[in-house]
């Protein structure tokens, strides 16, 4: 099956070292991004962060489940449209990879996916925008570690915003 986004028609892969180049060698850029990546993998440190949340803070479990929920699907979502558009993941020999990964599939960015609709929907349990700080630096990071390109993780992170914005809107909650 071919590719709707194959290889690098765009030439992202300039713009992916060039943040490398800027990124790698910084202290502690490369083990946070390590960190962030297990974290994320499968949306699995944002479905336990729901359960915990939902187990201590009663008045707002209902709250802690929908950022389950939106990170669960907009995960699933993104699985979904990588195994259609079948994008391969950067493999230019100068692009330094960081962390492995479980498929070869690039677009979009699962972790920027699950992790945008998870603080978004975290934002507004907290009843701040802080938390939205976290999406830049999840995008950063897939770039840190060389398995996305640019187009990658801002798709994934437009789809977690638009899973989560779904989700809060039919749980009843203020945009």
């Amino acid at each position: 099956m071919s590719s709707a986004i194959e290889g690098d028609p765009l030439g992202e892969t300039e713009l992916l070292l060039a943040v490398q180049r800027a990124l790698l060698p910084v202290p502690g850029v490369l083990p946070a991004a390590r960190a962030m990546s297990l974290f994320g993998e499968h949306a699995a440190g944002w479905l336990a962060l729901a359960g915990i949340g939902g187990a201590v803070d009663r008045r707002r479990r209902g709250q802690w489940a929908r950022l389950g929920a939106a990170a669960f699907t907009a995960h699933a979502a993104s699985v979904v449209i990588k195994r259609v558009v079948r994008r391969p993941r950067p493999h230019d020999p100068r692009v330094r990879i960081g962390v492995g990964t479980p498929s070869s599939l690039s677009f979009p960015s699962s972790h920027a996916t699950s992790t945008t609709a998870a603080l978004v929907m975290l934002a507004g349990i907290a009843g701040s925008r802080a938390p939205l700080a976290g999406v830049p630096a999840i995008m950063a990071s897939r770039l840190v570690l060389g398995v996305h390109y640019p187009g990658d993780v801002t798709a994934g992170a437009a789809l977690g915003w638009a899973t989560a914005a779904a989700i809060r809107n039919r749980g009843g909650e203020p945009e």
